[in-house]
């Protein structure tokens, strides 16, 4: 039982762990793994989906410039409005392009879960595309409404 203990060096010794011996902290996921994806992130890759699936329909689509927004300006037209907007068209003028803005926190506070939300983002998009283009949603896209 008597074991001798060594005698207590006056040079550091190089740390190799941290004070609590669990090893050096690191990432809490790789890159490469969904963990990592901000919610904004993966809200404007649900946007950009939706506009590539609804530019294939209608070329025209590639001269509109979509953004994502956190949440509509006090600015906003739809301001006077007692419902909070989801999206925003804006039509072109002589040195700007059209914009269709979608609101990213007032889309993700209706949805439930990423299903939901992938499907009320969608539905945004072909709203404002077809309030742009003076269409109606059906005509944009003829699987609107029925998701």
């Amino acid at each position: 039982m008597d074991s001798p203990v060594p005698p207590h060096s006056s040079e550091p010794r190089p740390r190799r762990r941290d004070r609590h011996g669990r090893g050096m902290r690191g990432p809490v996921a790789p890159p490469q793994v969904p963990l990592s994806v901000s919610r904004a992130e993966s809200f404007r890759d649900l946007v950009q989906d939706s506009v590539e699936r609804l530019e294939r329909r209608w070329p025209q689509l590639a001269d509109v410039d979509f953004m994502v927004l956190d949440v509509p300006g006090i600015a906003a037209p739809e301001a006077a409005e007692e419902t909070v907007p989801l999206g925003h068209a804006v039509s072109a003028e002589k040195n700007r392009p059209a914009q269709i803005v979608i609101y990213r926190r007032p889309v993700e506070i209706r949805a439930k879960n990423r299903d939901e939300r992938a499907l009320l983002v969608h539905e945004v998009v072909v709203e404002q595309v077809a309030d742009l283009l003076g269409l109606s949603p059906e005509s944009v896209d003829p699987r609107y409404g029925q998701e």
